[in-house]
């Protein structure tokens, strides 16, 4: 094998040494081995076990996008996450996830969202009744229970007991803080399981299927429609004419609540802090609200001229990515502008590092919504908050229209305060906040 060719190694020996550290935070170690080693680097993390890392956006897409058929998601999501929240769309591949993609990606069309935008604006407007005024509010539990509402209102309207619902929450969020723990600590695995712990976070898993089980069968048994997402689900039949199964219908459900509310929860916390920092884009956003003021009674024709707003969110999302790693495997052995990968190899993106790569962005670490005034497409090759390619996330256009709907209407009736020195991260399995202080004061009209 050439030099040319090698993928540069970092050693177990340093691995081993900053493993404390890479445990709260692996984002600096990252940093540190791509400013040495180059965009693309392999870590030996055990006896010839190595996870290949990159910042390199050309051979990101290269992956998700132009030779995709190459590449399946890893272990972490196929079989890991699956204890968690099933085999949906997330965690499945081949077959099954083609045919889940086809028979779901119709719910998520704009014209199916756009009769939920009424929905989602209710929720949104229940949960700011919680903000007080004039002190310090770590915000990230608002919009925690922000986008976790909005999923709930989304899927199913009214029908969902509020106890039910919190417990589902309490499960979810539950089963991912279990999940780091086993990836992060997995050389204590042998103890979750002795221990009961592992056993008792299934067993909450095993509730919260029976809660959406109960749910379902209501539904069923009321037989009218609520022209929400449960109904789009039940009422979606494959090609040969068959809906889907229950076990199947529950999968995707959990997998709606894991991955719809987590991810809008982070980017909206930091996105209010950044705005909070940038109080010039407060007024920007609210002119614009202002501007746009007849549109309400249209909130799809509101949301689509809510420009301003959306370069926002979109610079947010550049800079603090929910899901800031992508990662692949190999089906069979592959090269890239001269590096090979061997079949089976680890990869992971850093979509946090690709964001800011100083090759890629000018001023990447400044926060400048002005770049996407043209819009992200101009950026597909290097910007990936929502992933790219055929598993592109199916949420997209739901969670941006949630995004815009969320920041609009706060922005519309107050104006926000930093109250903390910088912005704080923990990277677990989705990039999460930390010490999210704002105050908030209300706006006089």
């Amino acid at each position: 094998m050439s030099e040319e060719s090698k993928i540069p190694e970092v050693s177990i020996f340093r691995f081993i040494r900053d493993s404390i550290n890479i445990l709260k935070n692996p984002l600096p170690f990252h940093l540190k081995n791509f400013q040495e080693k180059g965009n693309t680097f392999k870590l030996k993390i055990g006896f010839n076990n190595y996870v290949i890392f990159s910042r390199d956006a050309a051979f990101a897409e290269y992956v998700l996008q132009k030779n995709h058929k190459n590449y399946t998601k890893s272990k972490i999501q196929t079989v890991d996450l699956v204890k968690y929240v099933g085999r949906g769309l997330l965690t499945s591949e081949g077959e099954l996830w083609k045919k889940q993609r086809q028979l779901i990606q119709p719910a998520f069309h704009k014209k199916q969202l756009a009769n939920l935008l009424d929905t989602l604006l209710e929720a949104i407007q229940t949960e700011y009744k919680r903000i007080s005024t004039g002190k310090k509010i770590d915000v990230f539990p608002i919009f925690n229970d922000l986008a976790f509402q909005t999923v709930v209102k989304s899927l199913f309207s009214a029908a969902a007991n509020p106890q039910d619902i919190k417990h589902l929450q309490h499960i979810t969020e539950a089963g991912q803080r279990m999940l780091v723990k086993e990836l992060r600590q997995s050389y204590l695995v042998w103890w979750f399981k002795a221990s009961g712990i592992l056993k008792k976070h299934l067993d909450l898993v095993q509730e919260a299927r029976q809660i959406l089980k109960n749910i379902v069968d209501t539904r069923r048994a009321l037989g009218e429609r609520q022209d929400d997402l449960l109904d789009m689900l039940l009422e979606a039949r494959y090609e040969d004419g068959n809906f889907m199964d229950e076990e199947q219908l529950i999968d995707e459900i959990l997998i709606l609540f894991t991955a719809g509310h987590e991810t809008t929860s982070n980017a909206l916390t930091f996105i209010f802090q950044l705005l909070a920092l940038h109080p010039e884009w407060q007024e920007k956003i609210y002119q614009e609200i202002e501007s746009n003021e007849d549109e309400r009674q249209d909130l799809m024709a509101f949301v689509m001229k809510s420009k301003v707003c959306q370069q926002v969110i979109e610079e947010g999302m550049r800079l603090y990515p929910p899901a800031y790693f992508i990662d692949r495997v190999n089906v069979e052995e592959d090269t890239f502008e001269g590096k090979i990968f061997e079949k089976g190899s680890n990869l992971l993106f850093s979509v946090y590092e690709i964001h800011r790569h100083p090759d890629l962005w000018e001023r990447p670490l400044e926060f400048r919504p002005e770049r996407f005034e043209d819009g992200s497409r101009k950026f597909s090759s290097q910007y990936f908050p929502f992933g790219a390619g055929p598993r592109k996330c199916i949420g997209n256009n739901f969670a941006m229209f949630e995004m815009i709907l969320a920041v609009t209407e706060l922005i519309r009736n107050y104006k926000i305060y930093p109250e903390f020195e910088t912005i704080e991260i923990k990277p677990l399995i989705t990039l999460k906040p930390k010490n999210a202080i704002l105050r908030f004061e209300k706006r006089k009209n």
